[in-house]
């Protein structure tokens, strides 16, 4: 049902990764002209496996009309398996922890946002945001690129390391906790003949992973994570980020010397901290944020719903308001941050999937090898995700 309840309101979304073309769409939806700006000069073709699980994702998803063109473009990845230097087996997670109800490529995901609202939304790629001033009639927003331009409202969904929430909220050390682990995601040709499910090779502290592309299985896609101190590297310096990836895995055993011989010749990687981050408020006058940039922690595989589901409530809550922003932005977050706090919850991935110590390590492969704990952790993370009580906005 297309409403009218925002036509006029001007909105610029600032990330065109996942929330912010959900966001985007529904926007567009209930009438409001929504721009998005996107620092990369197309749609991004890396990233990891995101997943969608329960009720409340699901449901989401087939409000906008894709949850069929996803399930069309599922990775079918299966169990996680964990295995020892010789490959033997140490235990498996089943497919419903691993991947959810749902599991996709981050790229096919935001191709699909993408493409699903595209035809009324404008995007702006290859520009970032370099400043904004609130006026009594609207923020007036500077560009990279573009000339200068007034909006009603601006939106960071721009991730963990938000431009719109450094320029709007502070700097980034305000708001982002480095919780000890990197993480890392690179492709190499499928040489090995693994197949798509996730085998991954432990010592403590370090994590190293390897599966085929469950739609392209010439190729096969490398996962890392490792323990460490912040780093100091620049975001656009490949070779430096390839040089603290190996000197990390470098000396282990299994498939790890193909894996990095791999790494050095990749011409795309994936590199972060895994982070935590807290932001007392989310709006700020005709600023909001969505997505990591408000409550991320990385990793978001499982967590990426939250900002979809995120997109989904404050475009609704803004209808809801007649584009009362001060109103809406406080209905949003009235209603998700108990929501996206459950994922925040003392959850640091890196202690999970790379145990700091041996004797971390052989306890979680000890406690993770249970069938009782297994099925603890997948009706655990489907309860997470579930919202019971999800508002019916296109309704009103």
């Amino acid at each position: 049902m297309i409403t009218s309840a925002l036509r006029g309101l001007r909105v610029l979304v600032s990330g065109a990764g996942v929330a912010g073309p959900a966001l985007a769409y529904w926007l567009s939806r209930y009438g409001a002209g929504a721009t998005v700006v996107e620092m990369a000069p197309r749609l991004r073709a890396s990233g990891f496996a995101v997943d969608f699980r329960g009720p409340t994702h699901l449901d989401v998803l087939a409000k906008m009309g894709v949850l069929d063109d996803l399930r069309a473009l599922r990775t079918d990845g299966g169990a996680m398996r964990c295995v020892d230097e010789h490959g033997r087996q140490i235990f498996e997670l089943p497919a419903e922890f691993a991947g959810g109800d749902v599991e996709v490529l981050r790229r096919d995901l935001s191709r699909v946002l993408y493409e699903r609202g595209a035809e009324r939304a404008e995007y702006l790629f290859g520009d970032v945001i370099t400043g904004a001033e609130e006026a009594a009639d609207g923020i007036r927003v500077e560009f990279g690129r573009h000339g200068p331009r007034t909006f009603d409202l601006l939106i960071g969904a721009d991730g963990l390391h938000s431009g719109v929430r450094r320029i709007a909220f502070g700097p980034e050390e305000r708001y982002v906790r480095h919780l000890g682990y990197y993480v890392a995601g690179w492709r190499l040709p499928n040489s090995l003949g693994v197949d798509a499910t996730p085998r991954q090779y432990n010592v403590p502290g370090r994590m190293i992973g390897v599966s085929a592309d469950g739609r392209d299985p010439e190729w096969a896609d490398v996962f890392a994570v490792f323990a460490s101190p912040r780093l100091d590297y620049g975001w656009d310096d490949l070779e430096r980020q390839k040089g603290l990836i190996a000197a990390a895995f470098t000396g282990l055993r299994w498939h790890v010397p193909h894996l990095l011989a791999g790494l050095r010749d990749a011409p795309e990687l994936y590199f972060d901290a895994i982070s935590r981050v807290r932001v007392p408020a989310w709006s700020s006058g005709r600023v909001a944020l969505l997505g990591d940039a408000a409550w991320g922690t990385m990793l978001g595989g499982m967590g990426v719903g939250t900002g979809v589901v995120g997109a989904y409530v404050l475009a609704g809550e803004l209808a809801a308001a007649g584009g009362d922003h001060d109103a809406g932005f406080a209905a949003y977050e009235n209603r998700m941050r108990p929501y996206a706090a459950r994922w925040q919850r003392g959850a640091n991935p890196g202690r999970f999937l790379a145990p700091a110590t041996a004797l971390g390590l052989r306890s979680r492969n000890t406690l993770f090898g249970t069938r009782l704990f297994q099925r603890l952790l997948v009706s655990g993370t489907r309860s997470l995700a579930t919202d019971s009580d999800l508002p019916e906005y296109a309704s009103r």
